[in-house]
């Protein structure tokens, strides 16, 4: 049984994958993410909890109530990425260890997705690489806790 936890959060409109926009994000679901995260936790022994919510206060709680639970944070802000200042405070006050991730290469879209008020706050930033964007950032979260 895994010892530690990881929490990881999706946000806005990241329910809809699957039939959102296929050609851009692919023809996974978000389940199927989840599924594809806890399995690959197993491997590296530790349990995946994901949340996914469409509102940023809900996410907001989800981060407040982390910090007696996990580990650390792995997250696609979706939308939020570019805006949302209580997000990116909820994330500092936290204090956790924080993995950014997102599924497309948001350099080569529109202009307004190449600035994230999360960046600046992660521990690290993958971005451009499908399923394999959560994967790897999961791995990667997991080194940055294996090293605190």
């Amino acid at each position: 049984m895994p010892v530690e936890k990881v929490l990881v959060l999706h946000g806005p409109n990241l329910n809809l994958l699957g039939s959102r926009e296929p050609d851009v994000y692919g023809e996974f679901t978000l389940d199927e993410i989840n599924n594809e995260l806890k399995k690959r936790g197993k491997s590296l022994d530790i349990e995946v909890d994901c949340h996914q919510s469409n509102h940023e206060g809900a996410l907001i709680d989800h981060i407040h109530d982390s910090t007696e639970n996990y580990r650390g944070i792995l997250i696609n802000p979706a939308a939020l990425t570019h805006y949302s200042y209580a997000l990116r405070d909820a994330l500092i006050a936290s204090g956790l260890p924080l993995v950014e991730i997102h599924l497309t290469n948001v350099f080569a879209r529109e202009p307004f997705r190449h600035h994230s008020v999360v960046s600046p706050i992660a521990d690290g930033l993958i971005y451009g690489l499908g399923l394999d964007s959560y994967l790897l950032g999961l791995e990667a979260l997991v080194n940055i806790i294996k090293k605190s």
